[in-house]
């Protein structure tokens, strides 16, 4: 980006979602909201912009045609899971490795190859922000060691590992890069289309609590941070590096530390479902912070949690409902932050460095009774982060790279 990361503002046009039928087209939404968003820069910063990244949700994944683009099946989302290919992938990767998990990249891959007997050549795995820079770049195949993890690369010794190599997949995974490394410009339609420099590098991306880790400016061990958005993602940065399948716990290379942590399925679209953002508000206001609720939830979307348990049959526990709508939200309020708090001590019990301060990002961070339950129930400091929006983190990797051309043409 310029030297100022610039972020465009979101608008209504941003949260629609193309369907077909029952069935949402989410490449199709993920592509107009790409668009949009890169015609929202007024016209009078576009021939300043020296980069862009993006990130994505973990483990989203799609399978293209590496020849034409085409793409052959997926969208498979971050919480969408293939226990058919869990049995092939425990037998292939070492034990409790992070790709154990149904929802991984790596069991959505394998179901796929199962499914179609495939020996096409031209198949690919991308996943959802390799994607989207892809249609920027127009290089096939390039990612990054964030959203590599979950398909089974090592950011420890930067490589695939040779169980994986072995396999007869192997093909289709993606050349992998550090985040923010630059892949190459923009293409030249979408430079004269929207006025961007010829010269504009599009830098590879990293996941979405990545990004917002990124953004909160955590620097030091034992700062975490919490992203409260659809889902509940932990991230705490720990000098020790932690992988366990069996609780969804995971560690993400950041230069010479670790984001050790992981992904609930509780968190926003659970609120969602049940408010709108106007009952959020208002019941919110009524909440005493200070007074624990008696009401024990484990509040899920639909069935399945990802973290601190891994059990794809956990079915939402919601009831029973009292009368007052302030005493239900209160009570899935504080419910959430006892999962969180799980979370936490989870990653102690693993060998992290233990938490010491609490970031919030997302659209979570703007609760402050939520936040003041999550403070008396985690019995830690808990604070808004300095910045909340992932998207922040994506444009500081945007000028690492930028900073990384700088300095090869020195």
């Amino acid at each position: 980006m310029s030297k100022e990361p610039f972020i465009p503002k979101e608008r209504e046009t941003i949260q629609k979602v193309w369907q077909v039928g029952n069935t949402v087209n989410w490449a199709t939404s993920w592509k107009e909201t790409l668009f949009s968003l890169l015609d929202d820069i007024p016209a009078s910063y576009r021939p300043y912009i020296a980069s862009i990244s993006i990130d994505g949700t973990s483990a989203t994944t799609l399978i293209i045609d590496s020849k034409t683009g085409e793409l052959l099946s997926g969208p498979f989302l971050y919480n969408e899971s293939f226990p058919d290919a869990l049995p092939t992938v425990t037998s292939i990767a070492p034990e409790n490795h992070t790709v154990c998990s149904g929802s991984s990249t790596l069991c959505k891959l394998v179901s796929w190859w199962s499914s179609n007997n495939s020996d096409q050549d031209p198949a690919l795995l991308m996943h959802q922000s390799d994607w989207l820079l892809w249609l920027l770049h127009g290089k096939f195949g390039v990612s990054d060691y964030n959203n590599a993890l979950k398909v089974g690369y090592d950011p420890e010794t930067d490589s695939y590992p040779s169980w994986l190599l072995s396999q007869p997949f192997s093909y289709m995974l993606p050349s992998v890069k550090a985040p923010g490394t630059p892949v190459g410009s923009v293409k030249e339609d979408i430079t004269l289309q929207y006025g961007f420099p010829k010269d504009c590098a599009v830098c590879t991306g990293t996941t979405d609590s990545i990004a917002a880790f990124l953004a909160a400016r955590a620097t030091q061990p034992g700062k975490a941070v919490t992203s409260l958005g659809s889902t509940l993602a932990i991230k705490l940065l720990s000098t020790t590096r932690v992988d366990d399948a069996r609780f969804g716990v995971y560690s993400h290379r950041l230069d010479d530390e670790w984001l050790v942590g992981g992904a609930s399925n509780t968190g926003g679209a659970v609120l969602r479902q049940l408010f709108t953002d106007e009952q959020l508000e208002e019941l919110s206001k009524e909440i005493d912070p200070s007074v624990p609720s008696p009401l024990d939830y484990y509040p899920l979307p639909k069935k399945g949690e990802r973290f601190p348990v891994s059990d794809p049959d956990m079915m939402p526990r919601l009831h029973p409902r009292p009368e007052r709508d302030v005493e239900y939200l209160h009570g899935i309020f504080e419910s959430i932050a006892r999962i969180e708090a799980e979370g936490y001590k989870l990653l102690k019990e693993l060998g992290a460095t233990e938490v010491e301060e609490v970031f919030t990002a997302g659209g979570g961070a703007k609760n402050q009774q939520w936040m003041k339950i999550r403070e008396r129930v985690l019995g830690l400091p808990v604070s808004k982060a300095w910045q909340t929006e992932a998207a922040f983190g994506a444009a500081l990797l945007a000028l690492k790279g930028a900073c990384l051309l700088d300095s090869r043409s020195v």
